[in-house]
């Protein structure tokens, strides 16, 4: 059985958008740092790639620090040098002071570009990066550069400078992205990926501006139906005065309790989870990589947070009920293994690990399934990708899982997709779900055109 849930690990997260449970309780704070308005369209890019964290509240508005500003400029750079830029013959260090003034980590972003050969650096730095729309100055076109430089203020710089270039070289992520179309009516269809790994950040522009114009975003689920969150987190608890322990093998007990001890969660709050659910916190766990931020953003939570914070209305295609039930209403057998398959694959992976020739096998498996599945993903290769991901293999197998996964699901997406797409007056909407239910057989894509639509795939 092991080896046949191993190559649905993978699969999952192309398929249902499964949120993990807490891996240990955090103390919520009060807000007490908000960003500014103008700084809301970087929002999404800025944690995605890791220039935020989930305490931006206590510093956002803070002046920047030296060590912040390090942090900012390492991400930039990593960021530049996976682009494979030719290299600036002609650099060399330039004499630049570098502090936590506006001028001072312009200077700084400025230095990182100046490694490679791109236009206008020979304008130096304010005129460099002014003219990829980084800085813009107040009313007058004042920079400011002498006064202190606020962590806000470098962070959109530092949000800005990856996306321009990133644009200005056609970069980024595609996605698997079509546009489908019915009279004045348009639905743009992006097949995600749950995960954030394979240096996926940023998107290409062609997809961010997909999603900006849209007037409605849709998603599996609604990551903003909090009363619909709190239900789907209490069906991964129990609620009968069992245990964990009462529903799994003692060894695998002690395996779990081992791996998430050391994760800092306490035995109480390991118990109170169901099998499925930890099982979905170990493949998550299993499959990032190390490009992966502190934040671990999700593709289809990037593209909520962008929508949110551009104020687009957004909503859910399913329920949380619906998704909690896929897994929850599985055999206890079934949940098991599926968690005996999980986390092995993720002990495989911790440094040391010592494990046998078949685990080990499909953990490097598994990881070259993503690692596929995300390059086609990124290059907008739906033939590549459904060659990685065998959405036929998945339907047509025998295993518990799979026909919840999709054939009771595809079908439900074709008629919210097509409800779109007649909706009266003229409209343009963006639906994100799971890749798998994009392709075929069943898949979103086919079902439209079969319905007489026209869908065809974004260049």
């Amino acid at each position: 059985m092991k080896h046949k849930i191993r190559g649905i690990l993978a699969g999952i997260l192309a398929a249902a958008l499964l949120l993990t449970p807490a891996l240990a309780a955090g103390t919520e704070q009060a807000p007490q740092q908000l960003p500014d308005p103008w700084a809301y369209s970087a929002i999404a890019d800025s944690y995605a790639m890791g220039l935020m964290d989930d305490n931006f509240t206590t510093y956002i508005q803070s002046p920047l620090t030296l060590e912040q500003l390090e942090h900012m400029t390492g991400i930039v750079a990593a960021k530049l040098a996976a682009l494979a830029l030719p290299v600036n013959p002609n650099a060399e260090a330039a004499a630049l002071v570098l502090d936590t003034t506006r001028g001072g980590v312009m200077n700084a972003l400025y230095q990182e570009c100046a490694a490679y050969a791109m236009d206008g650096l020979d304008g130096g730095t304010a005129a460099f990066l002014s003219g990829l729309g980084v800085v813009q100055g107040d009313q007058s076109g004042d920079l400011a550069l002498e006064r202190a430089c606020t962590y806000q203020e470098a962070m959109v710089m530092a949000q800005r400078l990856i996306l321009a270039v990133y644009d200005a070289n056609d970069a980024g992520s595609k996605g698997l992205l079509w546009k489908a179309v019915n009279g004045s009516n348009t639905l743009y269809l992006l097949g995600t990926i749950h995960l954030d790994r394979d240096n996926v950040y940023p998107l290409h522009k062609s997809l961010r501006q997909a999603l900006y114009s849209a007037q409605k975003v849709a998603f599996e689920l609604d990551f903003n139906d909090t009363d619909g969150m709190a239900e789907f987190v209490a069906m991964q608890t129990y609620a009968d005065g069992s245990a964990l322990k009462d529903h799994i093998s003692p060894a695998l007990y002690e395996r779990v309790s081992a791996a998430l001890k050391a994760l800092d969660m306490t035995q109480e709050q390991i118990d109170t989870y169901k099998p499925w659910a930890l099982a979905s916190t170990f493949t998550a766990l299993a499959s990032t990589d190390a490009t992966t931020s502190g934040n671990a953003m999700a593709i289809d939570l990037y593209l909520n947070s962008a929508a949110t914070w551009a104020g687009l209305p957004v909503e859910g295609v399913e329920t949380y009920a619906l998704q909690g039930n896929l897994f929850d209403t599985l055999s206890a057998e079934y949940q098991e293994e599926y968690l005996d398959a999980a986390l092995s694959i993720y002990e495989a992976g911790l440094e040391g690990a010592q494990t046998d020739e078949s685990t080990a096998q499909a953990a490097a498996e598994n990881e070259q399934m993503l690692s596929a599945m995300f390059a086609a993903w990124k290059a907008r290769d739906v033939e590549a990708f459904s060659k990685t991901y065998d959405k036929a293999a998945i339907v047509n197998s025998d295993d518990e899982l799979n026909a919840r996964l999709f054939t009771d699901r595809d079908p439900g997406m074709i008629q919210a997709a097509a409800a779109y797409l007649e909706t009266e007056g003229e409209n343009t909407f963006f639906l994100a779900v799971g890749a798998g239910h994009m392709t075929d057989p069943g898949g979103i894509v086919s079902g439209l055109r079969a319905l007489g639509y026209t869908v065809e795939l974004v260049p």
